[in-house]
């Protein structure tokens, strides 16, 4: 059975994402906020993408990370930029909705985030997270830690003009 790539029936997508054994990224305006278990922030700074290297991984990401017990996605957002990039003076708003179907994802189902944009002005002088360090570049990364993820939410980014 072939399903449609701009399906936004879940169902759908879960079973094309283990058909294919891919991940599947889907673009939404709303959920329902208690969905909302991710904020990724596509970060700039002096015109610049800033991206984070892990102590663990030899790959570059865009900032993010998971909502804790109880946290607005909007904090969750403004917590992870703090803590993966050392913000300290910035700019943050909503572009939209994403979700990611993957078979080793959340048992193959749908989970949902929120992606923002963020213009950093200044930056804490260390890190104090598992970030080894930032990178600040006018070039998306070769090297990505998500590499079928971020490179298809940096370009839902620009569609819609950020």
């Amino acid at each position: 059975m072939t399903y449609k790539a701009e399906t936004k029936d879940t169902e759908a997508i879960a079973k094309m994402a283990y058909t294919k054994k891919s991940t599947v990224v889907s673009f939404y305006d709303k959920v329902a906020d208690e969905l909302l278990k991710f904020a990724v922030i596509i970060t700039v700074h002096n015109g610049k993408y800033v991206f984070c290297k892990h102590k663990d991984r030899d790959t570059l990401e865009v900032p993010g990370g998971h909502s804790e017990s109880g946290e607005l996605i909007d904090d969750t957002a403004k917590r992870e930029l703090y803590e993966e990039t050392g913000a300290l003076d910035f700019e943050i708003k909503p572009i939209c909705v994403y979700s990611v179907t993957a078979p080793d994802n959340f048992d193959g189902n749908e989970s949902f985030g929120m992606l923002y944009f963020a213009n950093v002005q200044a930056f804490e002088k260390e890190l104090h997270s598992e970030i080894e360090k930032i990178v600040i570049t006018s070039e998306l990364p070769q090297n990505w830690t998500y590499p079928q993820i971020q490179p298809r939410l940096m370009e839902e980014a620009k569609r819609r003009g950020f």
